[in-house]
């Protein structure tokens, strides 16, 4: 019997990201291995940024900040950009160096792009890199479905607390006096 030669998977890095071509697509890095989207779709950024406005006018009166896509490099092959962070200014302090954040902001969102290898990496793998990197909060939002599930910290953990659909209200803990109709997030985005 004759062996057959093992080969062993590459590990991608930050440092692999700085060759990459900038071509449009975004490249992620989850547990060393290399994942890449295209340019999102007209209502993905719609929904990004109506999330960014609430977030933004909520933290007016709260000592934090919300941003668009955001780098974040927990470790050399923990590399990612999600589509809006809050943090507060506290963490921000302690996370923000070179451009990049360096630690968990308290809340995460991503907006679903269709296909199921983007869900499954929104749904499975950064909600298993968020939960262990000590994310406090992750929105993860479907603009053709028009709901929001929310995955809370619960004994150590990211856990779903809620789905939420357009007639709901979004609310949590995490920033106290935060209450917008889940519709808002939806406003504005075309039909098909």
């Amino acid at each position: 019997m004759s062996k057959q030669p093992v080969t062993k998977a590459m590990r991608w890095t930050s440092a692999d990201l700085e060759v990459l071509p900038e071509n449009g697509s975004r490249y992620e890095i989850i547990d060393g291995e290399l994942h890449v989207s295209r340019q999102p779709h007209w209502n993905h950024q719609i929904v990004c940024s109506n999330a960014i406005a609430l977030l933004k006018e909520w933290s007016r009166q709260a000592e934090g900040r919300a941003n668009l896509a955001p780098g974040i490099i927990f470790a050399d092959d923990e590399d990612v950009a999600p589509d809006v962070v809050w943090i507060s200014d506290e963490r921000l302090a302690a996370a923000l160096r070179g451009g990049k954040l360096h630690a968990a902001p308290e809340l995460v969102v991503e907006v679903l792009s269709p296909g199921s290898t983007n869900e499954r990496r929104d749904r499975e793998a950064k909600l298993k890199l968020y939960s262990n990197r000590g994310v406090e909060e992750y929105w993860i939002i479907d603009w053709r479905l028009r709901q929001i599930e929310i995955h809370r910290r619960d004994e150590g953990r990211l856990k779903l607390a809620a789905t939420l659909f357009d007639e709901d209200t979004l609310a949590t803990p995490l920033l106290p006096d935060f209450e917008h109709k889940v519709a808002d997030l939806f406003e504005g985005i075309s039909a098909e």
